[in-house]
C-alpha cells in the first residue's frame, strides 16, 4: 500500500493549483492523507480524483473545512495506524511537541502533521513523526516538497519528494 502525504497547500481562487509533479505520483497511490490548510475544498475535490482522503482543519481553514474533517483523526493504512493532526493547537512549544501531545493517549505508529512547512521526519519513542512540508507554499524552505508512505504489513517506510517547481 501506497499513501501519498501532503500539508499547507493554502489554495485559494488567485492559487494556480496543485503541482502536475505530485499529481502524477498520486495517480499511484492508494489513499491520500492532508494535515490541513487546505484553505477551499476544491483541494479535496481535486485530490478525491485519485485516491480516498482523508484528512483534518489547520489554522488557516474555514469553518466548512473544519466541519467536515476535524481536527484530529486516526486512520488505519494496511496494519498501520496514523494519527492525523494539524499541529497548531494544543500544549507544547512546537509544531512537533503539539503533535505528539494530540496522540498521547493513543500511541500511533506514525504521526502526519504540517503547520510549519518544514519537512520533517524522525522517530520520538516508538511513534514516527511526519511532516511533509508544502506542495504549494514552501516559505523559506528550499523546495516544495509531498511525502510517500509504503505499508507493507505493519512495517512503513516514509520518505520526502522535493521539487522546485510548484506547476
Amino acid at each position: 500500500m501506497i499513501v501519498g502525504v501532503l500539508s499547507d497547500t493554502h489554495l485559494s481562487g488567485r492559487s494556480r493549483g496543485l503541482p502536475r509533479t505530485m499529481m502524477t505520483a498520486f495517480r499511484e497511490v492508494d489513499v491520500i492523507l492532508h494535515a490541513g490548510d487546505w484553505v477551499t475544498l476544491d483541494v479535496y475535490e481535486e485530490l478525491s480524483k485519485l485516491a480516498p482522503v482523508y484528512g483534518v482543519a489547520g489554522n488557516g481553514d474555514p469553518e466548512a473545512i473544519v466541519q467536515r474533517f476535524g481536527l484530529k483523526t486516526t486512520v488505519e493504512c494496511g496494519g498501520v495506524r496514523i494519527g492525523l493532526v494539524h499541529g497548531h493547537t494544543g500544549p507544547g512549544k512546537t509544531t512537533p511537541e503539539r503533535a505528539i501531545r494530540a496522540f498521547a493517549d493513543d500511541k500511533p505508529d506514525l504521526i502526519v502533521f504540517g503547520h510549519s512547512h518544514i519537512p520533517l521526519l524522525e522517530k520520538s519513542g516508538q511513534t514516527v513523526l511526519f511532516n511533509p512540508g508544502s506542495p504549494t507554499a514552501k516559505r523559506r524552505q528550499p523546495a516544495y516538497s509531498y511525502g510517500l508512505v509504503t505499508i507493507n504489513g505493519t512495517a512503513f517506510e516514509a520518505k520526502h519528494v522535493f521539487f522546485a517547481d510548484p506547476l
